[in-house]
């Protein structure tokens, strides 16, 4: 397997992984099989802009293993700078691309997140399209749980008792990766994906943008009109300049005189 931690680069505070999907997914296998646990963040640009403002975000995302480029302007950012990020990797798509590496080595899936019902639905999703997948259980803790030390241990103990391989966290950022580094510590040899809306995604809550709108870099604009009173604001206002911001900046690291 490829030593992936040696091909990263900088994007705003973020050190993005330059790794495909499938990469990913090899790296998680060959973990498993030595008992390594770890974690996976995938930054877009609202994660890569939250990380540049704020220190402790910046942090949080670092005591990841692996953090891989979800959005193609991370992704453009990347190879602005001088390094082959070969691909966007999203954490709707690690969702179905991990549970088929864990159907394969025989790993079981806990999924945490989403309304009620929503992670059930997913679970029966990923379990029909990959026989052999051991599902260790599900949970949708309540709306502001993690504002409640009890509420907020009581979903940690659900996936400790579970003893699951891999757990995926779809709170969003950074709540779910907060509620990440709590769990690591209970559970070493396990693995983490941080995946936002994948889960309600692989339960069919909602549909993806067409490959080419997503490898041309407009799936922001197919999620803004699903969702545009809680994207709009955040999409246009915020990511959009900051999207602009991070090639520019992109651009003089890479033609940046050495010593400067």
């Amino acid at each position: 397997m490829p030593d992936i931690s040696q091909a990263r680069v900088r994007v705003g505070a973020v050190d993005v992984w330059a790794v495909a999907e499938t990469g990913v997914a090899e790296h998680v296998a060959g973990a498993w099989r030595r008992a390594e646990g770890g974690a996976i963040v995938t930054a877009n640009v609202d994660i890569v802009r939250a990380a540049t403002r704020d220190p402790a975000l910046a942090a949080l995302i670092a005591g990841s293993e692996v953090v891989v480029a979800d959005g193609m302007p991370v992704v453009w950012a990347g190879r602005l700078a001088g390094v082959p990020v070969p691909e966007r990797v999203t954490g709707s798509s690690l969702v179905f691309t991990l549970a088929g590496a864990a159907a394969r080595e025989g790993r079981s899936v806990y999924l945490l997140g989403g309304n009620p019902g929503v992670p059930e639905r997913a679970a029966a999703v990923l379990a029909e399209r990959f026989p052999g997948l051991r599902v260790a259980g599900t949970d949708s803790p309540p709306f502001g749980f993690d504002t409640y030390p009890e509420l907020t241990a009581e979903a940690v103990a659900k996936v400790v008792e579970a003893k699951p391989d891999l757990v995926m966290v779809g709170l969003g950022f950074p709540k779910q990766e907060r509620l990440i580094r709590l769990l690591r510590a209970e559970l070493p040899r396990t693995w983490f994906l941080g995946c936002g809306a994948g889960i309600p995604m692989a339960a069919g809550e909602f549909r993806r943008a067409s490959g080419v709108v997503q490898k041309v870099g407009a799936e922001w604009l197919h999620r803004l009109a699903l969702e545009p009173r809680r994207l709009a604001k955040r999409y246009l206002r915020d990511d959009l300049p900051f999207a602009f911001r991070l090639l520019g900046g992109a651009l003089r690291t890479r033609f940046r005189r050495p010593g400067e």
